[in-house]
C-alpha cells in the first residue's frame, strides 16, 4: 500500500540591492560578490551533489545584472589587465596591497572586518591574529608607518578565503594550498586566489540554469529592482494590516501602476535573458502582496506567487474559514488564476535563527519531526502543501562551515523520506493541488504580516517622500519627451533602483550604525544621481543623513523573523 506523501517546497531567494554608484560604474559595497563565492555557490553545490532533490530559487533580477557584472569585470581583467571596479576585489589585482590598504582611517581594512566573528573569522587562527592586529591599527592613531605590505597582503587574503563557500575550499587544489601557506602571500597568490573568485563568479548563472533545465530545480524571479509592490500601487496599503501605522506626509507615490509594471516587464525581460526562459513563478519582493499586485502579477503572466504566513493569517482573519482554515494550503484570490503558497513561520525561522548552534544532524531529524506532525494533521494531505521560505544568503554564515553539513544533510533526507516529497511550487500548481479561495488579502510582506520593516516610523517615512518628490520631478521632466530612447532607459532604470526596498528595509535606530550609514550613503546618491541624469538640481535634503541607527538587531539586521516574538 503506498503512503501518501505531504509536499514539502524549500524555497531561496537570493537578492541585492545596486551597489553599483552609477555616476562612476564604482562597486561601492562588496556584498554581491561576498556572498556569490560563498553562499550562491554554495547552495548550488548541495544541489548538484543530491539530484534527487529538488528546491525554487528566486533571483531579483538586478542582482543578475550585478554577478554579470562581476564576470565580465574579472574576465576583462584576465585577458586585458583593466582595473576591477570594487575596491575590494581590485586589492588582490595589485602588485602592492599598501597604497589600497594604507589610506586615511583605514577603510579598506576595516571592511576585511566585516565577516562573521565566530564563524570566519575565529575559525582560522591566523586570520583571528590578523584581525587582532588590524583592529588594534584602525583604533589607534599615528601607526600608519608600522604597517607592512605582508600584513595587509595576509589580511586581504585571509579575508577573501574566510568568506569562500565550503565546497570550494574542500575541492580546490589551489585554495587548500593558499589554505595550508597560512601567511606571507604574495601577489601571485593574491592574483592566483582572484582567479579562483573569477571561476566561481563566472560560473554561478550557468548552474543554476543547467539545474533549471535538469529539472532539479525551479528558476523564480522578483519584480525588477525588488520594489515594495503594493506600496507603488498603495501606499495607504500599508494600514490595511496596521491601521495606526504613520504614513509618509506623501500618501500617494505618483504612477504606481505604471512603475510596478515595468518592474514586472522590466525583470523578466533581465531574467530571460540571463536563463532563456521567461519565469512563471514570482516571490514577490520580500512577500509583499495585496489584492492589486495579485491582479497584476495574473495580468503579467504569473501562475504562482509567495507570500507569508501572518498575511494568510490576517487574510483569513475576515472570513468565516478562519476556524478551520490550514496553513498547509494553496489559495486564490477570488479565482483569479494565481496560485498563493504562504511560508511557514515556524520552520523557516527554525533555519534562519535556531539550527545554526544545533548539531546538523539534530537539527534536521528536528525538521523532519514536524514535518511530519504537520503532515498527521493536516485533514487533506494529497492537497497540502508545506512551504519553508527564506533568504538563500544570510543564514550560513552563522552555521559552523557555512551550514554545510545540515544543507547536505537536509537535502538527503527529504530526497529519500518515505512520507515527504520534496517539489517545486510549479510542480504544485501542474498537479493541480487545490487552492482554496479567498475573498480579499490584506496586505502585507512576510515579515509580521505588515509593511513596518519599509513605512511607519519618521525616518522610513521621510526616505518615502524624498523618493516621491524624485518621482514627481521625474513625471515633469519625461512628459517633456526631451530624451532619447537610450538616455529615456537610464533614467527609468535609475528610477527603479530608487524604488528598490532595501534602503526603507535599515533605516530607523533599530539596525546597527555601520550598516545603516552604508545604505543611506548609498540611497541619497542613486537619488542625485536621478536628479542628475533628468538634468534638474538635487535637493538639498539629500545632503543630509536620512538615519542613524544605533541598533543591535539579531544577525545584524539583515534577516528578521517572519512572526512577532
Amino acid at each position: 500500500m503506498s503512503v501518501s506523501k505531504i509536499k514539502l517546497v524549500l524555497c531561496w531567494h537570493m537578492h541585492q540591492p545596486y551597489y553599483v554608484d552609477t555616476s562612476s560604474g564604482d562597486f561601492i559595497l562588496p556584498w554581491t560578490y561576498l556572498h556569490a563565492i560563498k553562499d550562491y555557490a554554495d547552495m548550488a553545490s548541495h544541489l548538484e551533489a543530491n539530484p534527487a532533490a529538488h528546491a525554487v530559487v528566486n533571483f531579483a533580477p538586478i542582482l543578475l545584472e550585478q554577478i554579470d557584472s562581476y564576470d565580465k569585470q574579472l574576465s576583462a581583467w584576465q585577458t586585458k589587465g583593466e582595473i576591477i571596479k570594487d575596491p575590494l576585489l581590485a586589492v588582490l589585482a595589485a602588485d602592492s596591497v599598501t597604497d589600497c590598504l594604507k589610506e586615511k582611517d583605514f577603510p579598506l581594512i576595516k571592511s576585511c572586518l566585516r565577516a562573521n566573528e565566530e564563524r570566519l573569522i575565529n575559525r582560522f587562527p591566523q586570520f583571528q591574529q590578523l584581525v587582532t592586529l588590524a583592529h588594534y591599527y584602525s583604533n589607534h592613531d599615528g601607526l600608519e608607518l608600522y604597517i607592512s605590505e605582508q600584513f595587509l597582503s595576509d589580511l586581504v587574503v585571509w579575508y577573501h578565503l574566510a568568506w569562500l563557500g565550503e565546497a570550494v575550499r574542500r575541492e580546490h587544489e589551489e585554495i587548500g594550498a593558499l589554505l595550508k601557506k597560512e601567511k606571507n602571500y604574495s601577489a601571485a597568490d593574491r592574483q592566483l586566489l582572484l582567479s579562483v573568485i573569477a571561476e566561481i563568479i563566472e560560473g554561478i548563472i550557468p548552474r543554476y540554469k543547467k539545474l533549471a533545465e535538469d529539472k532539479q530545480v525551479e528558476l523564480a524571479f522578483s519584480p525588477y529592482a525588488h520594489p515594495i509592490v503594493p506600496l507603488l500601487l498603495d501606499i495607504n496599503s500599508a494600514q490595511q494590516a496596521a491601521p495606526d501605522m504613520p504614513l509618509p506626509e506623501s500618501t500617494v507615490y505618483p504612477g504606481g501602476m505604471e512603475r510596478a509594471k515595468w518592474h514586472f516587464e522590466h525583470g523578466v525581460k533581465v531574467f530571460e535573458s540571463y536563463f532563456g526562459f521567461k519565469p512563471t513563478g514570482c516571490w514577490p519582493s520580500e512577500g509583499s502582496v495585496s489584492d492589486e499586485t495579485i491582479k497584476l502579477s495574473a495580468d503579467m503572466g504569473i501562475r504562482w506567487l509567495a507570500s507569508g504566513e501572518s498575511v494568510l493569517r490576517n487574510s483569513l482573519a475576515q472570513t468565516d474559514l478562519k476556524d478551520d482554515a490550514c496553513i498547509h494550503q494553496a489559495y486564490q484570490l477570488n479565482e483569479i488564476p494565481v496560485t498563493c503558497f504562504f511560508r511557514d513561520d515556524g520552520l523557516s525561522d527554525l533555519i534562519g535563527f535556531n539550527y545554526s548552534k544545533w548539531h546538523a544532524d539534530d537539527a534536521v531529524k528536528n525538521l523532519i519531526h514536524h514535518a511530519e506532525n504537520i503532515a498527521a494533521a493536516c485533514p487533506d494531505k494529497d492537497n497540502a502543501v508545506i512551504s519553508i521560505i527564506l533568504d538563500g544568503e544570510n543564514a550560513w554564515e552563522y552555521y559552523p562551515e557555512n551550514a554545510y553539513h545540515f544543507l547536505s544533510a537536509l537535502y538527503k533526507t527529504l530526497a529519500e523520506h518515505e512520507a515527504i516529497e520534496l517539489c517545486t511550487f510549479s510542480s504544485c500548481v501542474e498537479k493541480q493541488v487545490k487552492a482554496f479561495q479567498l475573498p480579499h488579502v490584506v496586505a502585507g510582506s512576510w515579515v509580521y504580516g505588515t509593511f513596518s520593516t519599509w513605512i511607519g516610523d519618521a525616518e522610513k517615512n521621510h526616505a518615502w517622500d524624498l523618493l516621491c518628490s524624485a518621482k514627481s520631478v521625474y513625471d515633469e521632466v519625461i512628459s517633456s519627451n526631451q530624451f532619447d530612447d537610450a538616455k529615456r532607459k537610464l533614467i527609468d532604470r535609475q528610477l527603479a533602483i530608487c524604488e528598490g526596498s532595501d534602503w526603507f528595509w535599515w533605516f530607523g535606530d533599530y539596525n546597527p550604525s555601520e550598516s545603516v550609514n552604508d545604505f543611506d550613503n548609498l540611497y541619497r546618491k542613486h537619488l542625485k544621481q536621478l536628479y542628475l541624469l533628468l538634468s534638474r538640481p538635487a535637493p538639498s535634503s539629500l545632503d543630509k543623513p536620512i538615519s542613524q541607527g544605533g541598533g543591535d538587531p539579531a544577525a545584524g539586521g539583515v534577516m528578521r523573523h517572519g512572526s512577532p516574538a
